[in-house]
């Protein structure tokens, strides 16, 4: 069943954001996806549309605010903007004095300063409808710092807090602000391998249950956006359940 609303997802990368594009097409959404290089897009909209669904793929750099504004606009024009997800990571780790100036304001700009950009401008589109749905990825950094994430970790607070202040404002409007926190590795090549090589062992030893299918991430924003608005959810954590925490 088609529907005549889009969903945008900004940054839609190979893992997470890909993941959520494909669930939202299959529900019949005609799926937006923006990323860097968004050249890259090309195999995501192929399967997409393999599986009898629609998307629209851009480049887009969501620290800049001209690009998110014509980014959903562009959606919104289409077919009402229903849901926009921002899923940009920014997952760096460097000890504090290694930690240059540009690296934090770059973290900073992508993970934080972004998700303000989005939000704003999904809610100019959707404040008149009265209606619509506003997610933010958050990761393990959004509710504390580690070692080595100074950066990371102050930007994804800082979009913590914005999540929490356009949830308040944004709500009685009828638009649902949600703040999903990963608290988990995602199952990628990449991971499995950072893993191997710090604990010695082959990257397919690794037990299943320490990591997270993107999949299941995707699953829970369809679960959300399917909530009543009588029992919304801002907030809520997922990990696997090996997960130590």
């Amino acid at each position: 069943m088609q529907r005549d609303a889009t969903v945008a997802v900004i940054g839609a990368g190979d893992f997470i954001g890909a993941a959520i594009a494909k669930r939202f097409a299959a529900e019949g959404f005609t799926v937006f996806v923006g990323r860097r290089n968004g050249d890259k897009l090309g195999a995501l909209v192929a399967e997409i549309e393999a599986a009898g669904g629609k998307a629209v793929a851009r480049s887009l750099d969501a620290r800049h605010e001209a690009e998110i504004a014509k980014f959903l606009a562009e959606a919104d024009a289409h077919a009402p903007l229903e849901i926009c997800i921002f899923n940009v990571g920014a997952n760096v780790n460097f000890p504090l004095l290694e930690t240059t100036e540009r690296v934090f304001r770059k973290v900073w700009e992508m993970a934080c300063y972004g998700g303000f950009l989005a939000a704003r401008e999904a809610a100019r589109l959707m404040l008149p409808r009265g209606r619509g749905a506003i997610f933010f990825t958050g990761a393990t950094a959004s509710v504390r710092g580690g070692v080595g994430y100074a950066a990371f970790a102050s930007a994804k607070a800082g979009l913590r807090a914005v999540a929490q202040s356009a949830a308040r404002e944004l709500g009685p409007n009828n638009i649902h602000v949600a703040h999903l926190i990963i608290d988990a590795a995602v199952d990628t090549a990449w991971v499995r391998q950072r893993i191997a090589d710090r604990e010695g062992v082959a990257s397919d030893a690794i037990a299943p249950e320490r990591l997270m299918n993107p999949a299941s991430v995707a699953e829970t924003y369809w679960q959300l956006y399917r909530q009543p608005p009588d029992a919304w959810t801002f907030e809520t954590e997922i990990r696997p359940f090996g997960e130590i925490w």
